[in-house]
């Protein structure tokens, strides 16, 4: 059985929207080989629309500086839910349906193989914490107030709770703590 992996960059006031705004200051050596680790860890990608529409644009052209990284990012298979996506420009991709998303997810889970990883936290997260399919979850948490955002682009959200254990915490030279949850037992 395959874990399912949420890692999400949040900045101290919890902002998770536009990382690349407020995150790349902290990316140094400590975090690309930990982002690299997780990344080579894994065996599939899974992602709600937004995040499925913002990589398919950016990773095909980003091989080449990215490397090794930027290749494993191109070749897994790619896993997106969403109801209004009908031809998908990124390859290896599958489209779940909303729907569908517990069902689809639980089988990817009971599948062998490399644990499947979910950046960002959004909607389908949410799904997932909700029913019992989120297996981890890594916050990349930065020393940085962004002081920006409106509700979506928040960690927290309406309607929605969940409870987490630590399982563990990773710190980097630049301030990042990478905490690592796992479900709260009931």
């Amino acid at each position: 059985m395959r874990k399912i992996i949420n890692s999400t960059y949040v900045s101290l006031d919890g902002v998770i929207e536009n990382p690349q705004n407020w995150t790349s200051a902290y990316f140094d050596e400590e975090a690309a080989a930990y982002a690299r680790d997780l990344l080579f860890s894994s065996g599939a990608l899974l992602m709600g629309r937004r995040t499925y529409d913002g990589f398919a644009e950016a990773w095909p052209s980003m091989e080449e500086a990215t490397g090794d990284f930027g290749v494993r990012m191109n070749n897994l298979p790619h896993y997106v839910v969403s109801d209004t996506l009908t031809k998908p420009t990124w390859n290896n991709t599958t489209i779940i349906k909303r729907a569908d998303t517990v069902a689809e997810v639980g089988r990817l889970r009971e599948e062998d193989g490399q644990d499947v990883l979910q950046y960002g936290f959004g909607p389908v997260s949410r799904v997932l914490a909700e029913n019992g399919l989120l297996d981890e979850l890594r916050l990349w948490i930065h020393p940085v107030i962004v002081g920006a955002g409106d509700p979506s682009e928040l960690l927290t959200h309406k309607d929605f709770s969940a409870s987490f254990e630590l399982a563990g915490t990773t710190a980097f030279a630049s301030g990042v703590l990478v905490a690592t949850y796992t479900p709260a037992k009931k």
